[in-house]
């Protein structure tokens, strides 16, 4: 029933001492969070509305507490509220049926994924996905520790700018007030205000690097990593109603085995559609950031190279022609400081 479908048994055992006690074992941080992962995504109740005079709606919609006798409920005297009462009634069961259904798939899943981890039971597997699935996160690490070091630079450099800014103009009140060493001072105050207008040059691109290394890794990769953990939930509720429709097909057959078996059978048929539809949006996904993180990364680490190299060798038409290749434009003298940490 399942042919085709590939699945790899988890062979992760749990060590058991001989009085069955697993209190020694140490704590699966990874289950704790795939836990709570997959609990936190409750019943959503917001798929129906229910008029309530205690949210501010009208009293139509509530059901008399004085209609509930014995263990059923009745119905009151016909009258005006009577349309209303079953439109409520019917609501009530609607949430009460979302509720039900969510708690049957947290619990298959969590049966699945304990399962899992204490080895006893199967997962389905795509070798070549999860490894470029496990790629990308780590490529995702690696670049967030590019920007940040991007980021530190762009911080100090700035310092360093404004430094050199009051500096130049230190010397160069110094050379209005000393005759002696106007000359003298008047040339460093040149030199320090050039550094200064390289050093702002400099810092658009160094800017315009964090800025692009920002959008590929906290928009773009985390788009395709929220996908990822869609498909990753997908595979784990695939996973546990086939495991239910397994355990269902060896069962006996008697006729209310039957009916369950079918019902098993629909639910699996639903969510292998809905795990086969993510897996093939995560590989389409995972293709085209890698296309377009090449395009980036081959842009801006041809920018932060041209520009830190033409600064340090102090050719300023360089620099300049940099910014110009790149379609970059310095902030106005005037613009409020500081002009190179606003878009970070």
């Amino acid at each position: 029933m399942t042919d085709g479908l590939m699945s790899k048994a988890a062979t992760m055992e749990i060590p058991i001492n001989g009085t069955g006690d697993t209190s020694s074992l140490p704590e699966d941080d990874g289950l704790e969070q795939d836990l709570q992962q997959v609990m936190v995504s409750g019943p959503n109740l917001n798929e129906t509305s229910i008029v309530s005079g205690g949210y501010g709606g009208t009293a139509e919609g509530i059901i008399p507490t004085s209609t509930v006798k014995g263990s059923g409920l009745h119905l009151p005297h016909p009258g005006p509220l009577a349309a209303g009462d079953e439109a409520a009634r019917g609501i009530a069961v609607e949430k009460f049926d979302i509720v039900k259904k969510w708690g049957i798939n947290t619990y298959k899943c969590t049966k699945q994924l304990i399962s899992e981890r204490f080895g006893r039971g199967s997962r389905t597997v795509d070798l070549e996905l999860e490894t470029q699935i496990e790629l990308l996160r780590d490529t995702k690490r690696k670049y967030e520790c590019v920007l940040q070091l991007a980021r530190a630079l762009t911080h100090h450099f700035y310092s360093l700018v404004q430094t050199q800014h009051a500096l130049g103009d230190a010397f160069s009140d110094l050379s209005q007030k000393s005759p002696e060493l106007q000359e003298e001072f008047g040339c460093n105050a040149e030199t320090q205000k050039l550094l200064c207008k390289n050093g702002e040059t400099l810092l658009g691109a160094v800017n315009f690097f964090v800025s692009s290394i920002n959008t590929l890794v906290n928009k773009t990769m985390e788009d395709t990593l929220m996908t990822v953990k869609q498909y990753e939930t997908a595979r784990l509720e695939y996973d546990a109603y086939r495991t239910d429709l397994e355990e269902l097909s060896i069962g006996p057959r008697d006729a209310n085995t039957l009916c369950r078996l079918d019902a098993a059978q629909s639910h699996f048929q639903s969510h292998k559609g809905k795990y086969e539809k993510l897996r093939a949006d995560v590989a389409i996904k995972l293709k085209f950031l890698e296309e377009n993180k090449i395009k980036v990364m081959h842009k801006q680490l041809l920018l932060f190279h041209n520009a830190v190299s033409a600064y340090f060798a102090g050719n300023q038409q360089q620099l300049a022609q940099t910014l110009r290749q790149f379609n970059i434009k310095l902030k106005t003298p005037g613009a409020e400081k500081p002009s190179w940490l606003e878009e970070q």
